[in-house]
């Protein structure tokens, strides 16, 4: 199996204090963490990739506890996640895929075995390119007040043999969450819907 070949791991915070409403007084914290590798597959079509998501995993907790770590250290203030992958332009849409399992269950495994299934997004792009990552809820993908996203890049990554996998997670609903829906208050757990 290919060896996981780190370049860069960058790990970003924003602190929402109002979107033009009125100043909350504790802000919603969103972050990401980044990690630009290098991509065994690029410039060639492997038929069997799969190997490489366990080698991935160790990666995906590594970036889990360091995003939990840049919210304040308390995985229980967490309650939303996001997951995505940029693949440098020698790589194949389907390498970027290879981050959902290790990426997403590390997230799962550290915030207390969550619920919802993580959403996820990826493109191929060049160095620079920007990715809006989609989250939701941990526990309850209908929380509509969870339904958010967080833009990620680098001006440098990823290089045409690289990927960027990210990770995001934020600590509670939009800002001026109004939009009415299911609300985190009345989540039922059964299924990781609702």
């Amino acid at each position: 199996m290919p060896d996981v070949v780190v370049r860069k791991i960058a790990t970003v915070i924003e602190e929402v204090f109002h979107e033009g409403g009125p100043r909350a007084n504790t802000p919603q914290k969103r972050g990401a963490v980044v990690a630009v590798i290098a991509n065994p597959y690029a410039g060639e079509y492997v038929e069997d990739i799969q190997p490489f998501m366990e080698d991935l995993k160790p990666l995906g907790l590594e970036m889990a506890q360091k995003l939990i770590d840049a919210l304040g250290g308390d995985a229980s203030v967490i309650e939303g996640y996001g997951k995505g992958s940029i693949i440098g332009t020698a790589g194949e849409l389907e390498h970027g895929a290879l981050w959902h399992a290790p990426g997403g269950y590390a997230m799962r495994e550290l915030l207390g075995d969550a619920k919802a299934i993580v959403p996820s997004t990826k493109k191929v792009g060049a160095a620079g390119v920007r990715l809006d990552v989609p989250i939701t809820h941990i526990n309850a993908s209908y929380v509509r007040g969870h339904f958010d996203a967080m833009e990620v890049g680098m001006n440098d990554a990823p290089r045409a043999n690289e990927l960027a996998f990210v990770l995001v997670m934020s600590t509670g609903a939009r800002v001026h969450d109004r939009a009415g829906g299911l609300a985190a208050k009345d989540i039922k757990g059964e299924d990781g819907l609702r």
